[in-house]
């Protein structure tokens, strides 16, 4: 049978959906329920369900970002969102990131049951589930974005040799990159982690990691050291800060630990390139 997971934080919308339809007509049946995000999440990894059900708006994760997360980790899942307020750019997204239904609350139970309908016949299809999708979520217009995108997405060179374990290029990994990648420049002067980013999009650090060397050809200290050695050359050509102020400014505590990592990246210690600069 189909494993069912329903996530609402209203108790009677949860009951409704559970006593109203008649599931096995599709040969489903409902392994787990919810109140918020962080359960449902928590309830897909133990379960791994075919289908899950879920209110969009909850307090303690963005819709958005859970949809993403779940459609990245289990990209086979069937998802579909309910939600008690009109917003076609919502929806739109949704959808883009592998949502199968968008429907507003309160559902009527022909929406419902034909949405479960579209659901099944989509896990019966061997087709096209999970194929690669080349659309851009990236706003080129916006400065951090653009500088983001050019550095780390635009030019990537990927090993193609390695297909072991290869993840598809989905709008949800495309979503999930993109917040992860926004949350490191945001953050970079903190001493972050593998598992901090991980934790803000709502997967695992290990699948995190996968989706970096993919979609970017780097790994997480090769991004966050990027980030962080482009800020100290903008410092370095448009300050007098001593270079040992720059290098906390920028997150290194160790003066001589972001000289080596500079020239690294650059080819010429901090104080050749401010030389070489006119400040």
């Amino acid at each position: 049978m189909y494993k069912v997971v329903i996530v609402d934080d209203e108790p009677i919308i949860v009951e409704g959906l559970q006593k109203g339809i008649e599931w096995a007509n599709w040969n489903c049946e409902i392994v787990g329920t919810g109140s918020n995000g962080l359960e449902g999440l928590q309830l897909v990894k133990e379960l791994q369900p075919d289908i899950l059900i879920s209110d969009i708006s909850m307090t303690n994760m963005d819709g958005l970002a859970m949809v993403a997360a779940v459609k990245s980790e289990y990209p086979n899942i069937e998802v579909c969102l309910l939600t008690g307020f009109r917003n076609f750019e919502y929806a739109q997204q949704a959808i883009k990131l592998g949502v199968t239904r968008f429907l507003l609350k309160p559902s009527k139970f022909d929406e419902l049951e034909e949405a479960i309908d579209a659901m099944i016949k989509n896990l019966q299809s061997k087709g096209d589930m999970g194929e690669e999708s080349d659309s851009d979520i990236w706003d080129l217009n916006d400065p951090e974005e653009k500088y983001l995108y050019d550095t780390f997405i635009k030019n990537r060179v990927i090993d193609e040799s390695d297909c072991e374990g290869k993840l598809k290029f989905t709008d949800a990994n495309n979503y999930i990159i993109k917040n992860a990648i926004k949350f490191m420049y945001e953050h970079y002067v903190l001493k972050l982690s593998l598992i901090d980013v991980a934790d803000q999009c709502f997967i695992s650090n290990w699948h995190l990691s996968k989706l970096l060397n993919q979609y970017t050809g780097k790994g997480f200290f090769e991004i966050i050291n990027r980030i962080r050695i482009d800020k100290a050359k903008e410092l370095l050509k448009t300050t007098s800060y001593k270079i040992q102020d720059i290098s906390e400014k920028i997150g290194f505590q160790d003066v001589t630990h972001f000289s080596r990592i500079f020239k690294n990246y650059e080819g010429v210690s901090p104080k050749e390139f401010r030389n070489n600069t006119n400040v």
